[in-house]
């Protein structure tokens, strides 16, 4: 036991060759880090965005929390459950990402990728706190979005496909920019995960963690939460606690279950050109499934009544990342072979368009078609 503690908390086993080279190209030495936790001033950071970022995303991480207590005390767990279930998740599959190789997965996975330092920053510099914010704040956007529209009166598989586009639309908005702005790096010698990419962007990045994880979580707290206890009331107590744990831990065999099509065409010698078209096609499914249920929902008129959270948290989202992208478009637009004149890659500028498009139909969606009521914070 003694030896693998001082294995982990050995330089080289938190910094191998490949993630010295990723970071070195973020900015700093992965070899110079606080191996528990680390705080820095924001305006110390690598660019103005990274502050901002985090502001966006911490701040709607805790609106979220407020809210699930809100719906909580209203009788309804399902909010609280997908605020915690995603940090289960975190926590299940974050640590094998960023340390493979101390869980025996360093020849299945290899190093995948590598955060900048924001101002929070835990185990080895690695997990930052605007991540572990992402997970209840986004899982919070996109099932609250679709709550509110009135889609899970269809039905808990229903209803999570549509929280799997809208998560995907919104996350991809942040996806194909943050290497861009240096956010964080891939690992673009890793052959075994990153690749096929959409331009920086890994393709089974975008589907398996930006759709397909938090539609499996949501259908998995629906159906284990949303059922009424012994005594015909919401889940409380242990009751609530282990099926919250529960859908976190299964959410990434499920992912797995989506990744086998790609898988086909991997081994030795993958071949990309298949394992791009499968992820499409799948890709392809999410959007036209996701969008098919929204647009008939629509049509129907029927919506539940707005909440605070769903009426500003998604438009701050779109209208934040807009001013980052716009702020961002100079270098974009001068990238030559995909790089800006900074050595940063840059994301997939059409597929960020089509989901722009998409989150501006969403937010259409959401606040049309219905009375002018909004819920309160109190009573």
């Amino acid at each position: 036991m003694s030896s693998l503690i001082s294995s982990a908390l050995s330089s080289s086993a938190t910094c191998d060759e490949a993630a010295e080279a990723v970071t070195q190209k973020l900015g700093f030495d992965c070899h110079d880090v606080s191996p528990v936790v680390s705080v820095r001033s924001p305006f110390d950071l690598d660019n103005w965005t990274m502050p901002v970022l985090e502001l966006l995303i911490i701040v709607g991480a805790i609106f979220a929390f407020v809210h699930a207590i809100r719906r909580f005390r209203q009788g309804d767990p399902i909010n609280l459950a997908l605020w915690f279930a995603p940090l289960v998740y975190l926590f299940v599959t974050e640590p094998p990402l960023y340390f493979p190789e101390w869980f025996g997965l360093d020849e299945q996975y290899g190093f995948i990728f590598a955060h900048n330092l924001f101002t929070v920053q835990f185990m080895w510099d690695r997990l930052p706190l605007y991540i572990i914010a992402i997970y209840p704040a986004l899982a919070q956007l996109a099932y609250e979005s679709v709550r509110v529209m009135g889609v899970f009166k269809r039905g808990a598989l229903v209803g999570s496909i549509a929280v799997a586009f809208v998560c995907h639309v919104f996350y991809e908005i942040f996806d194909m920019l943050g290497p861009q702005l240096k956010w964080w790096g891939w690992n673009d010698d890793n052959d075994i995960v990153n690749h096929p990419a959409l331009a920086s962007v890994p393709m089974s990045s975008m589907l398996l963690f930006a759709a397909v994880s938090f539609g499996v979580m949501t259908f998995l707290v629906v159906k284990l939460v949303g059922s009424k206890a012994a005594d015909g009331g919401p889940r409380r107590g242990w009751s609530l606690t282990w099926r919250i744990a529960l859908a976190g831990v299964l959410a990434p065999p499920a992912m797995a279950l989506f990744g086998i099509p790609s898988s086909i065409f991997g081994g030795n010698t993958p071949n990309v050109t298949a394992q791009a078209w499968a992820i499409g096609i799948e890709l392809a499914i999410v959007w036209i499934a996701g969008a098919w249920v929204l647009f008939t929902q629509f049509r129907s008129g029927e919506r539940e009544p707005m909440t605070p959270f769903a009426r500003i948290y998604p438009a701050a989202w779109i209208l934040v990342f807009a001013g980052l992208w716009l702020a961002s478009l100079p270098a974009f637009l001068d990238a030559e072979d995909g790089v800006t004149s900074d050595g940063t890659p840059i994301g997939s500028g059409l597929y960020t368009i089509a989901c722009f498009v998409a989150a501006a139909a969403i937010l259409a969606v959401l606040h049309t078609g219905r009375k002018a009521r909004v819920e309160t914070l109190t009573g």
